[in-house]
């Protein structure tokens, strides 16, 4: 009988990655409209002079507009895509994470005496840790992510007209007036519709646009699990010295996964910035108006498919524009959504562990009785 239930006694690392997937979908489609006014945000090319009102990119107005110009069908944007995304992502990223780990944990308790308690992880450890299963997670999911921002984006979004001086109140991605977008009922925006247009456009290569920029950010989950795993620490032996019970309650798991996304946000959203612009192309039509006057024309392949510009060059364009103010362009809506969803997720990790387990001992049964 030991034999039996040892498989369904703890959660392997398919059943952690499993669990984190669950809680990220969760938390990702509790807030998902707030997703796509920040990725709208983090993609409209605004410069330093401001054609339009500063109020046009805040994640209030935002919404407004894409409600008002494409119903609530907008705020859903891109949403399948995005929950696929989000799942590969976070079941790569907690199935490499928890697998890394426990190697590492394994690999330092043979050095001890039997029977010795396994270390406590530093801060450095966990942030490598986190970084090398956070680029592991990117390299096997960015397409997703891609194909994703371009659904979220929306095709009106990357065709509207620039705004005249004397009407801030139009769009403001920067596309002279003659310039018209597609019709609509020409233009396929569904996965599969998205993912053939980049490949026409790009070539293959086109759906790992960003990867670069996205392997950097690998440490953004790595401080924020880095930074979770300490602050946790600490509050629990605050606890335990103060006589309450060392327990994380529902609340407190939020207040703390919430203070360590912002912190990880705050550190690189930079970088997050150019990796949306990137994938969505407005960096290469910024480049397209600084050196050839005039955006290429869109319904042919892009003239500067082979020479995408890399997220140093799109930051050191918005420098140039904006100063250090425009690296942080959205980084209001960045952090509201980031950590509602972060939040979110913490708070109902152990619950969707459970579900996991659940789900792992069921699959473990139906497989002995068949």
């Amino acid at each position: 009988m030991p034999a039996q239930s040892k498989p369904v006694q703890q959660l392997t690392p398919f059943g952690y990655a499993l669990a984190g997937a669950l809680g990220g979908c969760f938390s990702t489609a509790v807030v998902y409209p707030l997703d796509v006014a920040k990725t709208r945000i983090q993609a409209t090319n605004a410069d330093a002079k401001g054609k339009g009102k500063r109020d046009d990119l805040s994640m209030y107005s935002v919404l407004l507009r894409v409600l008002k110009e494409e119903g609530i069908w907008g705020w859903y944007r891109g949403f399948a895509a995005t929950m696929i995304n989000t799942f590969s992502m976070q079941y790569a990223y907690f199935f490499f994470y928890s697998l890394v780990r426990s190697s590492y944990i394994k690999r330092l308790t043979a050095k001890l005496p039997a029977g010795s308690k396994a270390p406590q992880l530093s801060t450095a450890a966990e942030l490598i840790l986190g970084a090398v299963a956070g680029a592991l997670a990117q390299i096997f999911t960015i397409p997703v992510s891609v194909i994703a921002t371009r659904q979220q984006i929306g095709r009106s979004f990357q065709f509207s007209s620039k705004a005249p001086s004397n009407t801030p109140s139009e769009p403001l991605t920067v596309l002279p007036s003659e310039q018209k977008a597609p019709s609509d009922d020409d233009y396929d925006d569904s996965f599969l519709g998205v993912a053939k247009e980049i490949v026409k456009e790009e070539g293959v290569t086109g759906l790992w646009l960003g990867l670069r920029p996205g392997l950097v950010l690998t440490v953004n989950p790595a401080i924020t699990y880095g930074m979770f795993e300490r602050i946790k620490s600490a509050v629990l032996l605050a606890r335990e010295k103060a006589g309450a019970e060392a327990k994380m309650t529902p609340g407190l798991s939020f207040v703390v996964g919430a203070l360590s996304k912002t912190l990880a946000t705050v550190v690189t959203y930079p970088y997050i910035m150019a990796k949306v612009r990137i994938q969505a192309r407005t960096a290469d039509e910024e480049t397209a108006v600084e050196e050839h006057h005039l955006p290429p024309p869109h319904n042919k392949p892009h003239h500067l498919k082979d020479h995408h510009p890399g997220a140093l060059d799109v930051l050191m364009r918005v420098y140039r524009k904006q100063g250090l103010v425009g690296w942080y362009q959205g980084m209001s809506a960045q952090i509201i959504k980031a950590v509602l969803s972060q939040a979110l997720l913490f708070m109902s990790k152990d619950q969707f562990e459970q579900w996991a387990l659940a789900i792992m001992i069921l699959f473990y049964r139906l497989r002995r009785s068949s």
